[in-house]
């Protein structure tokens, strides 16, 4: 009966979700939005389908995200979306429920621990794990956690950046900053509206900052037509943005993850600050693949930054890992 109770992690991410089985590797990547009747309550689409409703919907219909900066704003919706991601995984007609890990972020209180394990009971799992995410992506960065040497990984997504200093399987120092890509995305917003008056919506600002964004201003800087309405007359309107555009409109934002990197560096033990400036950071998370975010944040902090390979399955990729070491009895880490 092994082969009927799967393990499974989760990356429950703000933005995207990420879905890992044991024995199988990364399932699938959804958005982590559900679309809602509200005159039925009830669940219309989940993931992508629902990702194209956003913004288009009538009155009746809402398409929305229930997580909000890396922990659950709405428990009802996120055990929809948690069923929705089992039962894709594991098939509808599993006899078992499985065994559970979730990434959460590492400066979650009790409440918004307890939101996650009943959403997560309610969705059909038996034995839930929430680990650290920083945790989780070092390990999925390939970063050797378990030596005594420090080493520094920012694991950057749609709500959180979360900053980890990790040493012998434990996090020596943590950070969470609930600034990350959600908030670029609204910072482009603000700024298009200011400076060129196009009022333009979420899904129009993040494929802006994916096609052209940069985190430092270029010589040669990339063009994109966007579209969106005059903030004068409400009327349609085009216009013609590049990446120093998007580089100005990021400032706050990085400049903000930043501050909260140097703050984490300025709490570690010395001797681990050495193992850092040899080592470099490490990012991880979709936010990491902003162009020249390594650059700046290497010019910031002075200690050599990379961004990790597939730096948006890290965190999926650390559960597995995870879900590997329990089967082997090896794992040494604490699970909340």
């Amino acid at each position: 009966m092994k082969f009927l109770n799967k393990k499974v992690g989760i990356d429950l991410g703000t933005a995207n979700s990420v879905v890992f089985v044991e024995g199988e590797g990364i399932v699938f990547m959804e958005p982590t939005v559900v679309a809602l009747d509200l005159n039925k309550s009830s669940v219309l689409a989940v993931g992508n389908e629902a990702k194209e409703m956003i913004g288009k919907t009538p009155d009746h219909i809402v398409a929305k995200r229930p997580m909000r900066e890396g922990v659950i704003a709405d428990s009802r919706v996120t055990e929809s979306l948690l069923k929705y991601f089992l039962n894709k995984s594991l098939g509808k007609g599993r006899f078992l429920k499985p065994d559970v890990i979730i990434s959460v972020p590492a400066g979650i209180n009790s409440v918004e621990r307890r939101a996650v394990i009943k959403a997560a009971a309610g969705a059909g799992a038996r034995k839930i794990h929430l680990m650290p995410e920083p945790l989780l992506a070092a390990i999925g960065a390939g970063i050797p956690i378990y030596r005594s040497s420090g080493n520094m990984i920012v694991n950057m997504g749609g709500g959180t950046v979360e900053v980890g200093v990790i040493s012998l399987n434990g996090l020596v120092q943590s950070s969470s900053l609930r600034v990350s890509g959600d908030a670029m995305n609204e910072a482009i917003i603000n700024y298009m509206r200011r400076h060129n008056g196009l009022i333009v919506g979420e899904q129009t600002a993040e494929l802006l900052k994916i096609t052209v964004g940069s985190a430092l201003k270029e010589d040669n800087p990339k063009k994109m037509e966007v579209k969106g309405r005059d903030s004068a007359s409400g009327m349609p309107k085009s216009y013609s943005v590049d990446s120093n555009e998007v580089a100005s409109a990021l400032q706050s934002p990085l400049t903000q993850i930043i501050d909260e990197i140097q703050n984490v560096l300025e709490k570690t033990p010395p001797e681990i600050s050495a193992d850092i400036m040899d080592k470099g950071i490490v990012l991880s998370g979709g936010t990491a693949l902003l162009r020249n975010i390594d650059k700046l944040f290497t010019k910031a902090t002075g200690v050599p930054v990379y961004v990790a390979d597939e730096p948006l399955f890290c965190v999926a990729k650390g559960t597995g890992s995870v879900l590997e070491m329990m089967a082997e009895g090896k794992n040494s880490f604490v699970s909340w």
